[in-house]
């Protein structure tokens, strides 16, 4: 299984770091963000598979922040486990009712909180998320992340890679270039909409003959993934 991403925010260092080390050894992948106006700009270019957001931060407090994510349809599916030193139960119906999807109380121990994540991400992974996607022999493992074609390995470079997850995930779809940088590249990256076609024309290059055909340009809107002329 590939590791998940897991973005902490907290603006006390130690706490960040006792954290971080402990979902390392549990071999999860860390950012980490002190503030939730950089942990905001995190999510959209990282796409972490989930959040840890403390509750009492200066500034944009967590609650501000996991209520801005729920709300935009580019986050809203974003796992939060809230942080804080708040125990009162009131405190917890607000959390969760923000959207929190669970909710510690410091101080906890390092195996509670792996133990609570793990809990919250199988709960929250959508079905067949790590299955592999194939089309007329155009097979991408997304766990070994391996592309080959009728059996044989492609290579081609990470971006190309996102790009071709990204259409065989969402096919029969016409998407804009504007739509491809916000899911392919984050919604907070400078990129220029032509940087999209140079991508496209790497990956047809990438696909070869025999499939090249599936990436499909429509006029006056952009790209999509299609089986069909």
């Amino acid at each position: 299984m590939t590791a998940k991403t897991v973005l902490i925010v907290d603006d006390e260092a130690p706490i960040r770091e006792m954290i971080a080390v402990a979902l390392e050894m549990a071999d999860y992948r860390v950012l980490e963000a002190d503030n939730a106006l950089s942990a905001h700009a995190m999510v959209v270019d990282h796409q972490p598979d989930l959040l840890l957001l403390d509750w009492m931060m200066p500034g944009t407090s967590g609650i501000e922040l996991a209520r801005r994510l729920k709300r935009d349809e580019a986050t809203s599916e974003l796992p939060i486990i809230m942080l804080t030193a708040k125990g009162e139960e009131d405190n917890k119906i607000q959390g969760l009712e923000a959207g929190a999807d669970d909710y510690i109380t410091k101080p906890f121990s390092p195996r509670e909180l792996v133990a609570r994540l793990k809990a919250v991400l199988r709960r929250s992974t959508p079905r067949g998320i790590e299955e592999p996607l194939e089309v007329e022999g155009l097979l991408l493992d997304p766990v070994s992340h391996r592309i080959s074609a009728n059996g044989r390995a492609l290579e081609m470079g990470p971006t190309e890679y996102r790009l071709l997850q990204f259409f065989m995930s969402h096919p029969e779809r016409a998407y804009t270039r504007g739509q491809l940088l916000d899911q392919v590249w984050g919604g907070n990256v400078y990129v220029e909409e032509r940087t999209v076609d140079v991508h496209i024309r790497r990956l047809r290059k990438a696909l070869g003959d025999a499939h090249q055909h599936l990436i499909q340009t429509v006029r006056g809107t952009g790209y999509r993934f299609s089986t069909k002329g």
